[in-house]
């Protein structure tokens, strides 16, 4: 296995990594092309939550496929992008009308650090090929996640069916699950745009006698 792709010492004990990650490991060595993102990034969202601090779940679909921009949190961007991807500028514009305000960049790692998990359903991507590891193994990484995480009540933010679709790995009703439209520009103005989902996080999250997410301001 690539020493680059260890697993994410508190994630370590899913099965995925003994009886999964071995043939993607080798998937990846097999074709020359070079990866997004980098080896070094690709379990970014797992290294920076732990599953103990994990308290909002956000699911992607996979990296994007333009070289610069994926880091290994799901839409998020590194801070020098500009224009934004145009589902992270629809967000932005959500958040503004839904709490006032919005992030100044695309970097989103000030979410991971208050325990938002930005995780992606495919870890890895081609350049110019979006989709084109969706079917390589990594899906079971995000059913076991998913599993996992429904031991204590946490909030998941399903946007569009594919990310819905692992909503049945989600145990217990004692979770709060907003599921809606995704952000993109195909699929916004069909029930993305207006649900208001950081203030209902919030809410529940204050609900639960826990601190509320800072959206806006790194």
């Amino acid at each position: 296995m690539n020493a680059l792709l260890t697993p994410p010492p508190t994630w370590q004990n899913l099965p995925f990594f003994a009886q999964d990650l071995p043939g993607i490991s080798e998937h990846l060595a097999e074709n020359a092309q070079n990866h997004l993102p980098p080896a070094h990034q690709v379990f970014a969202a797992l290294e920076v939550c732990a599953p103990q601090n994990t308290r909002v779940v956000i699911l992607g679909q996979d990296p994007y496929p333009t070289p610069g921009h994926a880091h290994g949190l799901s839409f998020s961007v590194e801070p020098n992008v500009q224009p934004l991807p145009r589902s992270l500028n629809n967000i932005y514009k959500e958040m503004a009308e839904d709490l006032g305000a919005c992030p100044p960049n695309g970097d989103l790692h000030f979410w991971a650090d208050q325990g938002v998990l930005l995780l992606n359903t495919a870890l890895t991507v081609l350049p110019g090929q979006a989709g084109v590891h969706a079917k390589i193994g990594w899906s079971k990484l995000t059913e076991q996640v998913m599993d996992h995480l429904s031991d204590s009540p946490r909030a998941f933010l399903l946007w569009g069916k594919h990310a819905q679709g692992f909503a049945k790995h989600i145990r217990g009703d004692h979770h709060l699950i907003l599921q809606t439209a995704h952000p993109s520009p195909l699929s916004a103005r069909r029930g993305f745009f207006g649900s208001r989902p950081f203030s209902k996080i919030n809410d529940w999250l204050k609900a639960n006698g826990q601190e509320p997410i800072n959206w806006t301001t790194p």
